[in-house]
């Protein structure tokens, strides 16, 4: 176990929003905002932000982590670029009256299918074995049964494509 690896989550919280140089096994070094640190292996999340992309982020897994040295302290601008990075993009806000329409529309398409499709109050629940949440998306699909979650999500996936 390394000196990093010893450290506690209070230790490594101190790393959190700011920009670090991580030295790890056969000297390969990394550099980055430090997105989190992972408690029980020690792993560090680094975030990068090239010009004009998205981000992107690295794992540099304890084990091999052998110095971190601080660069630079991150500011409030900083730490929502981080926050974000995260965050499920935007989806769209639908009114109670888009909700109702779309929640119909694809209740009957699953019918005209010969899918059999109930509903729960606003979800729909499909051969009693998955459900679909509002706004009625693939990413709103929910089951136990991976095999009928994944052809459901993409059934809706080409349905949404038709429609959009």
């Amino acid at each position: 176990m390394n000196d990093w690896q010893r450290k506690s989550p209070l230790d490594w919280e101190m790393y959190v929003n700011k920009l670090v140089k991580v030295v790890a096994v056969e000297k390969h070094e990394y550099e980055g905002w430090v997105l989190t640190v992972d408690p029980v292996s020690a792993t560090i999340v680094l975030a990068t932000f090239p010009e004009k992309e998205k981000g992107s982020l690295s794992f540099v897994m304890g084990h091999a982590v052998q110095e971190v040295e601080i660069l630079r302290e991150g500011d409030s601008d900083t730490e929502q670029r981080l926050a974000g990075i995260l965050a499920p993009e935007e989806s769209p806000a639908y009114s109670p009256e888009e909700l109702e329409q779309r929640r119909k529309a694809l209740k009957a398409w699953l019918e005209a299918n010969h899918i059999p499709v109930g509903e729960q109050g606003r979800t729909l629940s499909v051969a009693g074995a998955l459900t679909i949440e509002p706004p009625y998306g693939p990413e709103q699909c929910s089951s136990g049964n991976q095999i009928i979650l994944a052809r459901l999500q993409g059934l809706l996936q080409g349905y949404l494509g038709q429609q959009g």
